[in-house]
């Protein structure tokens, strides 16, 4: 008899079979099977988080054909902090489908960057810096002591923080969050879940749990400025 499309689907991506079998056919809640799932699930969660997250905001800039209401300090804080794991990466000469999903969001963020500046009319300043950053990584990651290179590595969570931060003083400045993303700002709070769950199963490192607590308390402030700021928010509030 050919498995069920939900059995394959679980099987394939969530769980082994035994975990199926005791689950769905013995209805025997397993604690080892339980968080087995959990672990595959928030690996997921990441992933999509690593992926994705910026790239609602990249769309939202280029749909509206403005930055307004973006922090450029929360922007560059954030490019370093996405830049810090791909120059890790190849200094350590990791194979590049280990960190190509870095890659990625660290290309999504640059041209953020760069577009803040575009729609600020400071195009050639963007191109200007896009060419020395990209130059900046080429350096660092080929010719940097091993020392700075950990050293960036420990400190990309921390300008991920601060950059939070910046862009909540900015949204709260402003009185509106402008251009800013809540489909990115959920994305983000919910990877920032994802690693205070990774941090407390695997590493048991105290002050990365509470970094990353931090930094998804700061996503929530982000998100509810979001829903309570935005313009459209604030349209509705005024009628």
């Amino acid at each position: 008899m050919a498995a069920s499309p939900f059995k394959h689907f679980l099987v394939t991506f969530l769980m082994p079979e035994k975990c199926y079998e005791r689950f769905f056919v013995n209805f025997h809640m397993n604690v080892a099977c339980l968080k087995f799932v959990m672990n595959r699930v928030v690996g997921f969660w990441i992933l999509l988080d690593t992926f994705l997250a910026q790239l609602p905001q990249l769309l939202k800039i280029l749909w509206r054909r403005s930055a307004d209401g973006l922090s450029l300090t929360s922007a560059l804080l954030q490019l370093y902090a996405f830049s810090c794991p791909v120059v890790y990466a190849i200094a350590h000469h990791f194979p590049l489908f280990a960190w190509v999903e870095r890659l990625i969001t660290l290309t999504q963020t640059a041209t953020i960057v760069f577009l803040i500046l575009h729609y600020r009319g400071k195009t050639l300043t963007g191109i200007l810096f896009l060419l020395a950053f990209g130059g900046s990584i080429f350096l660092l990651a080929s010719y940097a002591a091993a020392a700075v290179v950990s050293a960036m590595q420990a400190s990309s969570l921390a300008a991920l923080i601060a950059s939070k931060v910046f862009q909540a003083g900015t949204n709260y400045s402003n009185g509106s969050t402008g251009q800013l993303s809540t489909l990115s700002v959920l994305l983000s709070w919910a990877g920032s879940l994802g690693f205070i769950f990774v941090s407390l199963q695997e590493t048991g490192n105290w002050l990365a749990t509470l970094s990353h607590t931090l930094s998804a308390c700061l996503s929530c402030v982000l998100l509810a400025q979001v829903l309570c700021c935005s313009p459209a928010a604030a349209k509705k509030k005024s009628d």
